[in-house]
């Protein structure tokens, strides 16, 4: 007897998740009148992305003149573009002004420090709040012993604010720029930690970029080999040290040109960057992030060949993901195939390197001799079945699933009478997605049952996704969506 079990299992992930699998379309300019004959980098987007904070020079407008940087705002409109460009005039003056973060509520902008009146007073970054259609006066932000050579320099604030990088030549500095850290610490910031030389090299690295779960840094450097003049890479944090990150990968042609490529900062969907590969100055460009192919796996089992014997085995194979994989068994075996196995309940799950999972659960069988069964009980169809209700957006069993399942098991267990299982979902999400759900909200409840006693040859079942509701409903209430996102269980004579 064999048995074959097959089960796609995609997990939601965050951006971070997905920092290791690095493709990309092609780079369209970004739409709108951002970019323009002037050059522009360092694009900062608000939390809904509304508002398009980025950096132009070459602009006879800007406070300074041409050869003066000033910080420029863009307001999206409904077709997605970026339009109604203009300078941020509370901020701007005649020295370099740039904005390199904003905060979630959107209420405080992070900058680069030219506002004491005299140019290189101070190299460092500043805050400015909100108020009501202004931006206060800019404060300076404190980063102890930060000491910056030079005019080349820029920072990076992550999403949850509480991590500056920066890039700058200074004293201890390997190359002509070098990547450091500075950490929150209470209300203050941690003196800048050297990023290391896996990182830093004799060359320069500027315009880092945190991902979101702190894992994984992206920046631009010129002495890292590559595409051309600079190149856009990422490493994996190793640990929770910042000294110590895997060897720098090049995100690719692309994202890089032969030309100056930089600036890089992503989105759950797209990734921007400044680059002047079709002319001399630099524009914005973006890109969309491409899904990595959805993990499935297949187990096929081989039942035990004699009664109480140990020559059950269990093949897999893996389609799609991205490796390397992951694989456990219950049984702490770690390899695809395993076999020397013992009637049971056997369970896996896999992973792979951008965090898709997939859990199966397999029963090995054995050929023993038939046992003279006690005849079953009828029992009463109606009173027999059962309906269970699933959290939002969960196919796991919760505790009030499990005692209902259980009495099921005791009262139907003994019986020879065919179980059928039927999922549903509530109409919130996509239909792709409401039918993956249910589809994993029967497969749950099935497995549960055969766990408990009940032969899987007695059990069919079927998943709906959203279709089928229990209660029909335009504006439900949360009640009315409970009773939709249900699975009933009942015996079929």
């Amino acid at each position: 007897m064999k048995k074959t079990v097959l089960l796609a299992n995609l997990l939601v992930l965050t951006g971070s998740l997905y920092a290791q699998f690095n493709q990309y379309s092609e780079p369209v300019r970004l739409g709108g009148t951002v970019n323009s004959d002037a050059e522009e980098s360092m694009p900062v987007f608000s939390k809904d992305s509304s508002f398009l904070y980025f950096a132009r020079t070459y602009d006879p407008s800007n406070t300074g003149g041409a050869s003066d940087l000033d910080i420029w705002v863009s307001k999206k409109n409904s077709s997605g573009e970026y339009i109604d460009c203009e300078r941020v005039k509370d901020l701007d003056n005649k020295l370099n002004n740039a904005v390199f973060g904003i905060s979630t509520d959107e209420n405080t902008l992070y900058l680069l420090d030219s506002y004491e009146g005299k140019k290189d007073k101070i190299k460092g970054c500043a805050i400015s709040n909100k108020k009501g259609n202004t931006w206060s006066a800019p404060i300076h932000l404190d980063i102890p012993t930060l000491d910056i050579e030079g005019d080349l320099y820029g920072f990076h604030v992550n999403k949850a604010e509480n991590v500056i990088l920066i890039s700058h030549k200074g004293p201890g500095t390997i190359g002509e720029e070098d990547l450091y850290v500075s950490v929150k610490e209470g209300e203050g910031w941690s003196a800048p930690i050297h990023l290391g030389n896996v990182i830093n090299t004799v060359g320069y690295e500027i315009s880092p970029f945190l991902s979101e779960g702190q894992d994984t840094l992206y920046f631009s450097s010129n002495g890292h080999g590559g595409i051309g003049d600079a190149d856009i890479f990422y490493s994996i944090r190793q640990g929770e040290s910042w000294t110590e990150w895997g060897t720098p990968v090049n995100l690719g042609d692309k994202i890089n040109s032969p030309k100056f490529d930089a600036y890089f900062s992503r989105s759950p969907k797209h990734v921007f960057w400044s680059s002047n590969r079709d002319g001399d100055k630099s524009d914005i460009y973006y890109a969309n992030i491409l899904t990595p192919p959805v993990l499935i796996v297949g187990v096929k089992g081989t039942d035990v060949s004699v009664c109480q014997g140990s020559d059950g085995k269990i093949d897999m194979t893996i389609e799609g993901g991205v490796p390397p994989f992951e694989i456990i068994w219950t049984n702490g075996q770690e390899t695809e195939d395993i076999v020397g196995l013992k009637k049971g309940d056997y369970a896996v799950i896999i992973s792979d390197a951008v965090g898709q999972s997939a859990e199966i659960n397999i029963t090995i069988g054995e050929n023993c001799p038939p046992v003279p069964l006690t005849p079953p009980v009828e029992p009463d169809i109606a009173a027999a079945s059962a309906v269970i209700y699933f959290d939002l957006n969960s196919s796991f069993l919760n505790d009030q699933n499990i005692t209902s399942l259980k009495d099921f098991v005791q009262n139907n267990a003994k019986t020879n009478v065919k179980i059928h299982v039927s999922s549903h979902c509530d109409s919130r999400d996509t239909d792709e997605y409401n039918i993956w759900l249910s589809k994993r909200r029967m497969e749950r409840t099935i497995s549960y049952l055969v766990r408990h006693g009940i032969s899987k040859s007695r059990i069919t079942g079927d998943y709906k996704g959203e279709k089928d509701p229990d209660i029909k409903c335009t504006d439900c209430t949360e009640e009315q969506f409970t009773k939709n996102r249900r699975t009933t269980i009942t015996l079929v004579q």
